[in-house]
C-alpha cells in the first residue's frame, strides 16, 4: 500500500495526512515505504507507555486464550480485578466500563440526570460546559462540546446543555445556573481546545460553588488521565475530588476501552437496566487496561511523565521563546502546545516531512504528546526537529 492512498470504500471523514502507518514500537513508526518516524502524538494520548508495548501485549496474549467476551450479565475476573485497582488508586468508589471517551461522557451526563430525577425527585437536567471543550462525538457530547464546528448539520441537538461558560472565568458560571442545572462538566487541560490548563484557584472554587448549589462536578479525564499530566488523573494536582470522572484513551493504551467512575452516593441513580453495553469492560479491554494501570502504578510512570514534562517545557521554551512566531509554550505534564501567531498547519506538515509526528489543537497550536516512558535522547531529538522547523518559518 502506497503512502497516503485513498480508500474509496471509506467515508471521507478524516483529514487525514498522507501517511499509511504499518508497525509501531515504544516511541517508533514506520509507514509503509519503510520510513521512521519519532511519533510525538501517541495516537491522540493513547499509547501512553508506548507502542506495542510488551506487558500489555502478554496480557492480551494471555486472555486470548481463556476469555473473549460474555455478556455483562455476568461477572468476569478480569472487569472485577480492574474496577478494584481504579477505586483503590483514586477518589472513586464505583465504576462503569464502556469503549470509548465519547461514551463515558455520555455515561457521566445520564449518570447526573437521573441522579437527581430518579433518586432525588427534581426536575434537574442542565449541565454547564465551556467554550472551546471537547467532550466527543455523539449527539449528546457533541452539544456539550463548547466548538460550534462539530455540530454543523446535525440540527435539533439535545436540549440541556449550557456550553457558553468561559474557562478559568468563575463569575460565568454563576450566571449560567439556573434551577435546572445540576452538573458543571470540564476538561482540566483544554486539549483539543488549545492545550489550555485549568487555573487551580478556579478549580477549588468551582467546587466550592457547586457544593453551594448543590451541583455535580464532572471532570472529563478522557485526555488528561492516566498519568499524562505527571499524576495518574489531573484532578490529584488541584487539591480538590470530582464527583464522576471519566476517562478512556491511555487506558488500554490502544485497546479500545472507557470507564466513567463516580462516588458512593450516586449509586442509587444506575441502578439494574439503567444503562448498559454490550462491548463495555470485556475480558480481552479490562485485561489490557488492567495490565496498564498495574505497570503505571507498579513503575510510577506518573511520576516520570512529570518529570520529562517538566524537561521538555523547559527546553521547548529555551529553544523557542524567543521566536517571532511562538506566542508561548503551554502545558501540564506531558499534554504540550507550542502556541503560534498564525496558522500551524505547515508547521505540523514540515515536522511530518522531518520525520517527526506531532498533531494540532485548533488551527494554531502544534499539540505534543509522546508516550510516558520517553528517553530523553528521543526528547532531545524532537526538540531539535522542532527547533529546525520553527527556524525555517517566517515570522
Amino acid at each position: 500500500m502506497e503512502n497516503g492512498s485513498v480508500n474509496q470504500a471509506m467515508f471521507p471523514t478524516y483529514a487525514r495526512y498522507p501517511l499509511t502507518i504499518v508497525r509501531g514500537a515504544g516511541s517508533k513508526l514506520w509507514d509503509a515505504q519503510g520510513e521512521e518516524y519519532l511519533d510525538f502524538s501517541s495516537g491522540l494520548a493513547v499509547t501512553n507507555l508506548g507502542h506495542s508495548f510488551e506487558p500489555v501485549k502478554e496480557a492480551l496474549k494471555k486472555q486470548l486464550d481463556e476469555l473473549w467476551h460474555v455478556s455483562n450479565l455476568f461477572h468476569t475476573v478480569p472487569q472485577q480485578e480492574l474496577a478494584a485497582l481504579l477505586t483503590e488508586h483514586t477518589c472513586a468508589d464505583l465504576v462503569f466500563f464502556c469503549n470509548s471517551g465519547a461514551e463515558a461522557n455520555e455515561a457521566a451526563i445520564k449518570l447526573a440526570r437521573r441522579y437527581y430525577q430518579h433518586v432525588r425527585g427534581e426536575n434537574r437536567y442542565e449541565i454547564i460546559t465551556f467554550k472551546q471543550s471537547f467532550h466527543g462525538r455523539t449527539l449528546a457530547t457533541l452539544t456539550a462540546t463548547g466548538q460550534d464546528k462539530v455540530k454543523d448539520g446535525f440540527a435539533p441537538l439535545p436540549e440541556g446543555f449550557y456550553c457558553e461558560a468561559l474557562y478559568n472565568d468563575l463569575e460565568s458560571v454563576k450566571a449560567a445556573i439556573n434551577e435546572r442545572t445540576c452538573a458543571v462538566m470540564l476538561e482540566l487541560v483544554q486539549a483539543e481546545g488549545g492545550v489550555i490548563p485549568a487555573d487551580k484557584e478556579f478549580v477549588q472554587q468551582l467546587r466550592r460553588l457547586c457544593d453551594e448549589h448543590d451541583l455535580l462536578l464532572i471532570f472529563d479525564e478522557v485526555q488528561t488521565g492516566m498519568g499524562r499530566t505527571g499524576t495518574l488523573f489531573a484532578y490529584e494536582q488541584y487539591g480538590i475530588e470530582p464527583d464522576i470522572f471519566t476517562v478512556a484513551k491511555g487506558l488500554g493504551n490502544g485497546f479500545p476501552i472507557g470507564a466513567m467512575l463516580s462516588k458512593a452516593k450516586l449509586v442509587e441513580a444506575f441502578g439494574p437496566g439503567s444503562h448498559a453495553t454490550t462491548f463495555g469492560g470485556t475480558p480481552i479491554a479490562t485485561a489490557a487496561a488492567k495490565a496498564v494501570l498495574t505497570y503505571m502504578i507498579e513503575h510510577r510512570v506518573p511520576e516520570q511523565a512529570r518529570q520529562m514534562g517538566e524537561y521538555l517545557l523547559g527546553r521547548l521554551r529555551e529553544e523557542l521563546g524567543g521566536h517571532p512566531y511562538v506566542q508561548e509554550v503551554r502545558g501540564l505534564g506531558m499534554l504540550i502546545g507550542v502556541v503560534c501567531k498564525g496558522p500551524a498547519a505547515d508547521l505540523i506538515k514540515a515536522a511530518h516531512e522531518e520525520r517527526l509526528l506531532v498533531v494540532p489543537a485548533g488551527p494554531n497550536v502544534v499539540r505534543l504528546l509522546p508516550n510516558l516512558l520517553l528517553t530523553k535522547e528521543e526528547a532531545e531529538q524532537g526538540i531539535q526537529i522542532l527547533t529546525r522547523v520553527f527556524r525555517s518559518q517566517r515570522s
